[in-house]
Formats: structure tokens, sequence, C-alpha cells
């Protein structure tokens, strides 16, 4: 059975439905954002019934955190490696020398490649203040992989 029902939305947020109205399926966009929306909630739900113990929760907490703040630091190594093997030589001894690595994001000569790749990743990014956890695992280490691969080959060039 189907249901009808009726949303309220912003004037502007109409204006645009309209402007687009034929290249949407409405009804089948909401279905699919709502459906989304209470299995997260209800996943949430189930997790908190499952974990009654403080202790439990604080210790998948850190394991994810754990991973996930690994797999930026390991992402960002590969990188690094690829990155090495396409690198100009002086670029390479430019980034080997490169400090604070916090400043490469935007650095003039390393930003054209490190902008694509956080802009990407909704985890990373860089505010007037600095870069945030996330960006830094990233950069530590890719700093790490193409040092890792400069110290491989330095003694044969």
């Amino acid at each position: 059975m189907t249901r009808k029902i009726t949303l309220s939305i912003p004037d502007m947020l109409h204006e645009k439905m309209e402007e687009w109205r034929k290249s949407f399926n409405l009804s089948k966009m909401f279905q699919e954002a709502l459906t989304e929306a209470i299995q997260k909630k209800e996943a949430f739900q189930k997790r908190l019934q499952e974990d009654h113990d403080l202790v439990d929760i604080i210790e998948r907490l850190r394991y994810e955190k754990m991973q996930s703040e690994g797999n930026y630091s390991e992402n960002g190594r590969i990188e690094g490696i690829e990155w090495v093997k396409k690198a100009h030589y002086d670029d390479l001894l430019y980034v080997l020398d490169f400090f604070p690595l916090s400043s490469m994001v935007t650095d003039p000569r390393l930003d054209a490649y490190f902008s694509p790749i956080i802009t990407k990743d909704p985890l990373m990014e860089i505010t007037p203040e600095g870069i945030n956890k996330y960006t830094k695992l990233f950069i530590e280490g890719w700093h790490r992989g193409v040092v890792e691969f400069w110290n491989e080959i330095k003694e044969k060039i």
C-alpha cells in the first residue's frame, strides 16, 4: 500500500525543484533518503541495546578510531610512494627537506597535488587554523612513504 504525505520545503528549494522536476523521481528520492536515515537510526539503537557495558563501548570505539586513523596514515604512505615514482628529482628533494609537514597542503608547489585528494575525502579538511587530524595523518603517512622510497633508491642514483 502506498500513502501520500505532505512535505514543507523552503521557497528557494521549491523553485529549484520545479526547475529540475522532470529530471528526478522525487518520490523515489525521498523514499531512499528516508529509508537510509531510518536504517541508520535503527542500527544505532540496536548497537545501544547490544553494547550494555560502557567498557565494551569504549573498547569498540578505540578500535574503530585506531582503524580509521591507521587507514589515513597507511593510505598516505601508499600515495607518497606512488607520487615519488613520478616526481621530478628537484620536487623530490624539495619534499624531503620540507618542514613543517602540515603546511605542505597549502604550499604553492604541492597544492595542485594535494588539493584534489583532500577535496575528495569528507573527513580531510584545511581550515584557516590549519589541517584537521585526518589530513595530518594522511600527510605524515605520505611523507613517510616518500622518505621510505628515497632511502631505498638514494644510493643507486
